[in-house]
């Protein structure tokens, strides 16, 4: 080994003892003790936000960490570079101030609070436990989410690119296929709820008055989505009736032929728009609403992935023939997984319909299958977290360099190039999700040692 190479590796081990010092103390912080750090953030932010923003000399309140100012284009009066470089600085205090140190100064200095209270509330009932970090998740991200609107849409968003990208992730990942149907059963769900809700709740030119009251909608809304899902699942058996029967890569081929198929039908369907798209969507899908959903959606799936039959799918997508020999009906498997994953996407597009209020089938063509495979594979295949991380990861991605316009398309696949040379099955894979164990206290053995002594 030459000196160089030593120096190197040196250089490596010097770097990962320096972040595991730095992150020691974190260590036995609970997912309660983030949460709460995270609620005291997003109250400085709220009352504090905008006056800091002001004497920072800036404009108006960053809507996204500042990455939407910090990647605008620069400004072309002289000396630009330093009114640049001044806009910059000014984001990146902002973000110490209000994010990083309080975020961490309070999750380290509450850690021992935090974790007795995660062990009161965690001996009670772990199901109490799991439901109470839920509620305070939901709490934190709509006091952020409030203080922009913005941020709201971009978070409503993200939370229904969780539902797909776990949707996808069942198939591709747990099953070991490779689909590319995902945007037309996303099309079928939003087309099959917007004409459930427009023709009902709306007044339109497309079908005439309202049939119901307005004030029925938000009751009646999860029949919408849960029709939406069941006609895109059975518009799944489309491509899976033809492609289970072979093997190889024919699913891909037949998946992308619907792809096809479906934006052809919908663009060639003047009862919905056509190629126009159809519009006037009631406001149905609110933050609450998709939260719930994304909440269900993470449950259903975990529990799924989880069960027998997903690891009957882990057997198949390993290998079919040695699943085959031993009982494991792996047509029928293939199916039930496809269809399930199906329903959810098409539940998905009809929660993204009604927060777009405005769909055509332009938009579930190439672009939106590019970018549901980039959240499946940059977040990690075959795990549940991963889908999570992948979709708010890309999501939010997007949103930032969106300053950047066509550069934005260039610096986003070299990323996922990266990761696919040095983590080639995603940041977070084969990794199994359990809610009861995130919401441990960390410090299990102490606080049983003391519980027994009192």
């Amino acid at each position: 080994m030459t000196s160089k190479s030593t120096a190197s590796i040196s250089k490596t081990e010097i770097f990962r003892r320096t972040f595991r010092r730095l992150a020691s103390p974190f260590k036995q912080v609970p997912a309660l003790g983030w949460l709460i750090a995270g609620l005291v953030v997003a109250l400085l932010e709220l009352f504090f936000g905008e006056i800091l923003a002001n004497l920072m000399g800036l404009d108006k309140l960053p809507a996204l960490f500042g990455s939407l100012i910090i990647f605008r284009k620069p400004s072309l009066e002289f000396p630009f570079i330093f009114n640049d470089l001044g806009v910059i600085g000014a984001v990146i205090i902002y973000d110490l101030l209000i994010y990083a140190i309080p975020f961490f100064l309070v999750a380290w200095l509450t850690k021992g609070l935090t974790n007795k209270l995660s062990w009161i509330i965690y001996k009670r009932s772990t199901w109490i436990s799991v439901l109470f970090h839920i509620a305070l998740l939901y709490i934190v991200l709509r006091i952020w989410t409030d203080i922009s609107t913005y941020r709201e849409l971009v978070t409503r968003l993200t939370m229904i690119a969780v539902i797909v990208t776990l949707s996808l992730n069942v198939i591709n990942g747990y099953m070991g296929e490779f689909s590319t149907s995902h945007p037309g059963f996303m099309a079928v769900g939003a087309y099959v709820t917007s004409v459930f809700t427009i023709a009902l709740f709306t007044n339109s030119n497309y079908f005439g008055d309202a049939k119901l009251p307005a004030s029925w909608a938000p009751f009646l809304f999860p029949i919408a989505l849960l029709l939406g899902g069941a006609v895109a699942s059975v518009s799944a058996l489309v491509v899976a009736i033809p492609s289970f029967r072979t093997r190889g890569d024919y699913l891909a081929i037949i998946s992308l032929a619907f792809m096809f198929i479906v934006k052809s039908f919908f663009e060639n369907l003047e009862v919905v728009g056509g190629p126009r798209g159809l519009g006037g969507q009631p406001d149905l899908a609110s933050f609450p609403v998709i939260f719930v959903w994304m909440a269900l959606g993470i449950w259903i799936i975990n529990n799924f992935v989880r069960s027998t039959l997903g690891k009957a799918l882990n057997a198949v997508r390993d290998d079919e023939l040695a699943a085959d020999a031993m009982t494991v009906n792996t047509r029928k498997t293939k199916m039930t997984a496809f269809l399930f994953g199906a329903f959810w996407a098409g539940l998905a597009g009809g929660l993204l319909a009604h927060v777009l209020r405005y769909i055509n089938p332009g938009s579930f063509a190439l672009q939106k299958l590019a970018e549901v495979l980039a959240m499946v594979y940059f977040g990690g295949l075959n795990s549940v977290l991963g889908s999570i991380v992948g979709a708010v990861s890309i999501n939010l991605l997007g949103e930032a360099l969106r300053p950047l316009e066509l550069y934005k398309w260039i610096v986003i696949p070299v990323i996922l190039i990266l990761v696919m040379i040095y983590r080639p099955t995603g940041l977070i894979a084969f990794r199994e999700f359990d809610m009861a164990e995130i919401v441990k206290p960390k410090d299990m053995r102490m606080m049983e040692g003391d519980d027994a002594t009192s």
